[in-house]
């Protein structure tokens, strides 16, 4: 028999409510198959939606097939859920489905700052507090994310000299968009920077990566974030129908967060050329992919496998 279990939110659970927020649905669903009979495996999972000041976490339900025998959560180092399961019975299927449904408002402009970036990056060093113990971390490379002097140099051409932070922030953005073609063909998830930015191709993982590498290059503190996007942008202009399909829809999506002094976490999206407003759902963030990564584990047997991702985002 299949395990299901719901994570019941009560409502406003430490956040203010919403102003016209839109509720989305989000089903993710992940299936491997295997050649041989499993009889054991172990699984870490990082797909449960955050609570944040525009997001708010309504129902959570977590279907795992075949059953497992041992099923927990906590809350890690980034303050994010994860599950942990086991199965031990012998399997060649396991199909694991995560459906959320979540409010989210869009996120308010970030405030007027004509701080030039290298103040920020100074103040992100001296900066009172436990948080400031925590941007250490997202300031320094990590596993995933190292930062080359050819990367550096070239994320130098958008932070002139005494040029406002959230500028050179939303330039970088741009250019990374312009200059990288998006190709699922490209990379894989153990593609070092360096290639992909000698490729100029990747996926929004290497993407969000690259753009992490420049940020703390030049010292500005950078997360990694793992999410959902809407297949379309919000209509503009005079045409309510006319939309432009997003790039990174109908499968897990990755961006970034810039620290911003007083303006807080400022996230941006480089696949999409867009600053996050209302359109991205928040999973979970880390150093990298490495610290949130969907789905993964260990296991005994199995011979050859496969694996299928399918994800669907609805306003509902």
């Amino acid at each position: 028999m299949p395990h299901e279990t719901d994570t019941p939110v009560a409502p406003g659970d430490g956040l203010t409510a919403p102003r016209g927020p839109v509720r989305w649905r989000v089903v993710h669903t992940t299936t491997y198959d295997y050649s041989q009979p499993v009889p054991v495996c172990h699984n870490a999972i990082h797909l449960t939606p955050r609570d944040t000041p525009t997001q708010r976490v309504v129902s959570h339900h977590l279907r795992v097939e075949p059953g497992p025998a041992s099923l927990s959560r906590h809350t890690d180092v980034f303050g994010n859920q994860v599950g942990i399961f086991a199965i031990e019975e012998p399997h060649t299927h396991l199909a694991i489905t995560a459906t959320t449904e979540v409010d989210i408002r869009p996120s308010p402009p970030p405030p007027a700052d004509g701080r030039g970036w290298e103040e920020l990056a100074a103040t992100a060093t001296m900066w009172p507090g436990p948080e400031r113990l925590s941007l250490c971390q997202f300031r320094l490379e990590s596993p995933l994310v190292r930062c080359p002097a050819p990367v550096a140099e070239w994320a130098a051409r958008s932070f002139s000299a005494g040029r406002p932070w959230l500028d050179a922030l939303l330039d970088l953005t741009r250019r990374i968009h312009r200059e990288f073609t998006y190709d699922p063909a490209a990379t894989t998830i153990s593609t070092p920077i360096e290639e992909v930015f000698a490729l100029r191709r990747g996926v929004c993982q290497d993407f969000a990566h690259l753009q992490i590498a420049c940020l703390r290059a030049l010292g500005l503190p950078a997360r990694y974030v793992s999410g959902y996007i809407a297949s379309a942008r919000p209509a503009t202009g005079s045409d309510p129908e006319a939309t432009d399909c997003m790039v990174g829809a109908d499968a897990s999506h990755a961006w970034l967060a810039c620290w911003g002094g007083p303006a807080g976490w400022v996230d941006v999206d480089p696949t999409n050329d867009l600053r996050v407003d209302g359109q991205h759902v928040t999973v979970a963030w880390g150093r990298d992919y490495g610290d949130v990564c969907p789905i993964k584990g260990v296991y005994v047997g199995g011979g050859h496998h496969s694996m299928d991702v399918a994800v669907d985002v609805r306003r509902i």
